[in-house]
């Protein structure tokens, strides 16, 4: 690809507005380590909602994505689809929860839940745990996108004055710059500057997707070819299932059934995966420990789910399935989605400065994001509390910033040993089955200790690299990965329960005050809620559970109506869509019926509406 002055001057506007978005909030978020990570918890939910979005679609993702649906057609996605009914449980289950909690991250969360030494123990191994090694493994398949991207648009890539001739090294120190241009405005501008830039940014990579599907979609001959020589492919396979399917057929060649019901009945619920943690977790309740109030935090979540899942998928799909038709022999499936963008014959060599661009934002979101979130479990959850206490609020803004840049180092040496991108997700998926049902029921039921998180990840940890390696179940193989995941599930869940029995609850005064702080639902904190009598009891279990089976049909039949009607399906797509907004009116009728309640107004203080 040849880039023109006019490319190179956009590519250089958009690193300039960058910068200028980190210089303009940076006084504002270098004044306390809480504007740093949390914003001052003044952020409004489309601010925050979008955040969410842009984050979650990285450099990585339209490429994992062509992998996916080459190796299993459009029901693969159903690895990622399958979390809307996590990310909804953290909707209208959780994300009222953790804006009252209050903390900075939420693996402070432990010590407000727990007591003791267990609970100072849990805090600070999750903060190492999540801060580096899962970190890195996040920041390493992101780089390895624009490394992947980088060899596709500039092939043979070499700086032979630096004495780098490895193509993907020399990909990589590009990356490298641009990691640590997106480290320079995250350090100068904490997360107010990821907040502002990731809406600019997700504004810019989503119209460019949609303007490549729309080429790519022309270049096989418009929807009807499209539609022809996909069948053909069908029949090359052996006519089992087609690509074209929203789920799978019976003895489908592109997806088995036994994988389609484990994501449907057990990954999303019982799987820790960034970004759909069970019960909110990551950057997704950073943005909801941010939030003005209860209202923003919920709506931050809902405006989340809506576009990360019916919005933003089909524009990636119409790219991938085109580059199948486009480039049926390419080894590399993943790399299909940008050979449609350097095929000059698919996409117009005058836009190939906004899709740099756009490829750019999409790597800069997510990393800013990481590096902002994985400093802040290693200075709030490890340095301030176990190493340095007491210091001025500059002193760990500063840390913070060294924090950062040393992650984006480390991250970078992870990516030269990655390869596959789809494959990282799935390992991470593998190793945090099982967690799930206690992030969610820690929420809920008092007995939880925090001996039960403790066992439940060295658990799901041991389990799925005994399968993976000692048993050769391979996470890529999709009938592998659905008995890695029941298994590690099943044996898991039955010891972190064992422990939680064999070990004594934590102290009445934790949970007092925890409970009093939280309000939960009061229906398994019966000893608990019983001395906590000046709290009003809210049993709205089912309502939530209304508002999250209403809400999960309205996207995924906006998810499905949009397809069907690209797809040439009118009438079944313009129902589903009409369906969709009858479910969505049952989400808005009851949430307004219920009421915008937050803290003060049921302590007697001041309301907010």
């Amino acid at each position: 690809m040849q880039l023109t002055v006019w490319d190179w001057a956009v590519i250089t506007a958009y690193f300039l507005i960058n910068l200028g978005i980190g210089l303009w909030y940076k006084k504002r978020a270098t004044g306390s380590t809480e504007e740093f990570f949390v914003s001052g918890r003044n952020v409004s939910w489309w601010l925050a909602g979008t955040s969410m979005v842009a984050t979650t679609f990285a450099a990585d993702t339209p490429l994992a994505v062509t992998g996916l649906v080459a190796a299993y057609g459009i029901a693969g996605n159903w690895l990622w689809w399958n979390l809307l009914l996590s990310n909804l449980l953290t909707v209208f289950f959780f994300a009222r929860l953790w804006r009252r909690a209050g903390v900075v991250t939420d693996v402070e969360f432990a010590e407000i839940r727990y007591s003791g030494k267990p609970a100072a123990f849990l805090r600070g191994f999750r903060a190492l745990y999540l801060g580096l090694p899962i970190n890195c493994i996040i920041l390493g398949w992101v780089n390895l996108a624009m490394v992947k991207i980088l060899l596709i648009i500039f092939p043979g890539l070499q700086f032979p004055w630096l004495g780098i001739t490895d193509p993907k090294l020399a990909a990589l120190a590009i990356v490298f710059m641009i990691m640590l241009f997106t480290a320079l405005v995250s350090t100068l501008a904490g997360l107010w500057g990821v907040l502002v830039t990731d809406l600019f940014q997700f504004v810019l990579k989503m119209g460019m997707v949609i303007i490549l599907a729309y080429f790519s979609v022309k270049a096989v001959g418009g929807m009807g070819a499209l539609r022809e020589k996909l069948q053909a492919i069908d029949a090359a396979k052996g006519g089992h299932g087609s690509v074209l399917s929203f789920t799978p057929d019976i003895g489908s060649a592109w997806m088995p059934m036994i994988t389609f019901c484990v994501y449907l009945g057990i990954n999303w619920w019982a799987t820790w995966y960034p970004g759909s943690e069970p019960g909110g977790g990551g950057f997704v309740a950073q943005r909801m420990l941010c939030a003005k109030d209860e209202k923003h935090s919920l709506l931050a979540t809902l405006w989340f789910s809506i576009a990360h899942y019916a919005l933003r998928p089909w524009p990636w799909i119409l790219t991938a399935l085109a580059s199948m038709v486009l480039y049926p022999t390419l080894e590399d499936k993943e790399s299909g989605f940008v050979m449609t963008i350097v095929d000059s014959s698919v996409f117009p060599p005058a836009l190939a400065g906004l899709m740099i661009a756009a490829f750019a934002a999409a790597y800069m979101s997510t990393v800013a994001t990481q590096l902002n979130w994985g400093a802040s479990y290693l200075i709030n959850d490890f340095y301030r509390r176990f190493l340095a206490k007491g210091r001025d609020e500059p002193h760990y803004v500063r840390a913070s910033q060294i924090a950062t840049l040393g992650l984006m180092v480390l991250s970078s040496v992870v990516t030269y040993y990655q390869t596959s991108i789809s494959e990282a997700w799935k390992f991470l998926m593998a190793i945090g089955a099982g967690t799930g049902s206690v992030y969610i029921l820690r929420w809920f039921w008092w007995r939880i200790n925090a001996w039960s998180e403790v066992s439940a990840m060295a658990a799901s940890f041991v389990i799925s690299l005994a399968l993976q390696y000692g048993f050769h179940l391979n996470s890529e193989n999709p009938v592998h990965f659905a008995w890695t995941v029941m298994i590690t599930v099943a044996g898991s869940s039955g010891i972190w329960l064992l422990v939680t029995w064999l070990t004594p609850p934590e102290d009445e005064q934790t949970l007092l005050a925890f409970y009093r702080r939280v309000r939960p639902n009061p229906a398994l904190w019966g000893p608990v809620a019983g001395k906590a009598a000046d709290i009003p009891m809210r049993h709205d279990g089912w309502n939530n559970l209304l508002d999250w089976f209403a809400g999960c049909v309205m996207i995924y039949l906006a998810l499905f109506g949009t397809g069907k009607i690209i797809f040439g399906q009118i009438q079944t797509g313009v129902l589903f869509l009409m369906t969709a907004a009858v479910a969505g009116w049952v989400v808005y009728w009851d949430l307004n019926r219920r009421g915008w309640k937050v803290f003060e107004e049921e302590t007697g203080g001041p309301v907010e509406r």
